[in-house]
């Protein structure tokens, strides 16, 4: 029997881990879902023939802040038309790929004005000309982070860094905690007076952590890429795919979850999960390459990967994501395929002009990025 068969899709199954450490707590507020995010139809398969579109990350980038950044806002068109700090981060991430400093700055302006709190998190949902929710999402402001720092290399200005290390203080501050595995992201500050410990496995970024690492010498980046990879590895060694939404117990044991607090979508490996393949195929480190490419054999039995999968590779739905496909691709060049690799992030790129939205069109640009263009600091397995 295969590992992840012995995880239903409708209960929770408990991972046993034989950790006995505890968990700090900090406070405590609501949880967010960014990444709810429809689907394409199953009507219609992606061609091939359009993989160069999928490995242009440049073009991708240029093509997101012109489709989707008004005045340097990030509109989810599709959903409403409201803004998550989730997209702000993607379009700054965009802008640096794109070498567009003025929209970089456009973008980060909008974000400060609107969604900075006063501990320096950014508020998760803008929507009619105010914040709705400000309670911040720890995978955005590190995003943010990242391309603040970047930025500031590329286009040299002490300024951006400044405030890409400023922000990661407070990230590393309010939103990391000390656990059975060593340190480890928060969703959110609504998460952390819960027990058993909410978790996010795909808000881990080894690139990021390194990146701000690098910038500002705090040992915390470190110790949270270390604990980060031993959680992912926990999970990996106990299931053929990560679950969008987990929890860890305080003698360490991890059990999936249907949501962050237990309801909600099925047990499963949907919108959120297939980034942590993406984010850490894009590792400089070796043993989160490996991670990234343990997934392939379940991500496998289909030619093309449904939307939705139980935590054993079956299909749960029958839509077709371009995050699908790209966290596929990314598995496989972990994996050493390189050719299977670029038909999959080509497929990602015909879906995506399909069924154009807001996240797939996000996806599309940083898959591509940080598989193939070295814009973004790792070390991207494509770069030609």
């Amino acid at each position: 029997m295969r590992r992840g068969a012995l995880i239903g899709i409708a209960a929770v199954g408990v991972l046993a881990l034989g950790a006995t450490v505890g968990v700090v707590a900090i406070s405590s507020q609501t949880p967010v879902d960014e990444s709810a995010t429809p689907a394409a139809s199953p009507t219609t398969s992606p061609s091939s023939d359009a993989a160069p579109g999928g490995l242009d990350a440049v073009s991708s980038a240029e093509a997101f802040l012109d489709e989707w950044v008004d005045d340097g806002r990030v509109v989810r068109r599709d959903e409403g038309g409201d803004t998550v700090s989730e997209g702000q981060a993607y379009g700054l991430l965009a802008a640096v790929v794109a070498d567009d400093e003025q929209s970089f700055d456009e973008i980060w302006e909008w974000t400060t004005d609107e969604l900075e709190r006063p501990d320096g998190l950014l508020a998760w949902q803008w929507d009619d000309g105010a914040v709705v929710d400000d309670e911040p999402a720890s995978d955005a402001d590190l995003d943010a982070a990242r391309a603040l720092v970047l930025a500031g290399d590329r286009f040299g200005r002490d300024d951006l860094t400044a405030a890409g290390s400023e922000l990661g203080a407070v990230i590393l501050d309010r939103l990391t905690v000390e656990t059975a595995y060593g340190r480890i992201m928060l969703p959110g500050l609504w998460a952390a007076e819960r027990t058993p410990l909410p978790y996010n496995p795909s808000y881990a970024s080894p690139a990021a952590f390194d990146i701000l690492s690098a910038a500002t010498g705090d040992p915390r980046w470190g110790e949270l890429s270390t604990g980060s990879r031993a959680v992912t590895t926990a999970i990996l060694d106990a299931t053929d795919l990560p679950p969008d939404w987990a929890q860890i117990q305080s003698d360490g044991r991890i059990e999936p979850m249907p949501g962050p607090f237990g309801e909600g979508d099925p047990v499963q490996y949907g919108f959120d999960a297939p980034r942590l393949l993406i984010r850490y195929a894009e590792s400089c480190d070796p043993a989160d390459v490996a991670l990234a490419a343990s997934a392939l054999p379940a991500l496998s039995y289909q030619d093309e990967p449904a939307a939705r999968l139980d935590l054993g590779g079956g299909a749960i739905s029958e839509e077709r994501s371009a995050l699908a496909f790209a966290a596929r691709g990314a598995a496989e060049i972990a994996a050493g395929d390189a050719d299977r690799a670029r038909d999959d992030l080509g497929s990602a790129s015909a879906l995506g002009s399909d069924y154009p939205t807001y996240y797939g069109h996000a996806w599309i640009t940083l898959s591509s990025a940080m598989l193939t263009d070295d814009a973004l600091g790792g070390c991207p397995p494509l770069e030609s």
